[in-house]
């Protein structure tokens, strides 16, 4: 079964660690691509701009409009993602403990398991 270990950001955690904490998370998530590419359950991994460089595309009345955002309320957003292939949902929180986001107090990792993909 295919589970997203979505990785939920918050700037002023991560800008609040020492450098070397900060350095230690870069390191810990080679390390943890390295252990789920060796045992087979990695699919695909994804990191996500910041929502500043981001925009939103609306059409009303069959004309599309490009704006910037998204404005999000909380400080929280979403900053990327490890999609795996495991045996089991247990194996799936298995692993998302393994990822050094878990461990920050103030940031943790959804595990959501994966109803419908098509072409993955």
């Amino acid at each position: 079964m295919k589970y997203l270990l979505i990785l939920n950001i918050n700037p002023d955690v991560l800008a609040a660690l020492p450098a070397e904490e900060q350095q230690a998370i870069g390191a810990g998530h080679q390390k943890f691509m390295d252990t789920i590419k060796a045992s087979g359950e990695f699919h695909s991994t994804v990191a996500l701009q910041q929502p500043a460089q981001s925009s939103v595309v609306k059409v009303r009345n069959g004309v599309p409009a490009v704006t910037d955002g998204p404005f999000v309320e909380s400080k929280e957003f979403l900053g990327g993602y490890y999609l795996v292939d495991v045996a089991s949902r247990d194996r799936a929180h298995e692993l998302a403990a393994m990822i050094p986001d878990a461990g920050i107090e103030g940031l943790g990792v959804e595990v959501r398991g994966i109803e419908f993909a098509d072409g993955i």
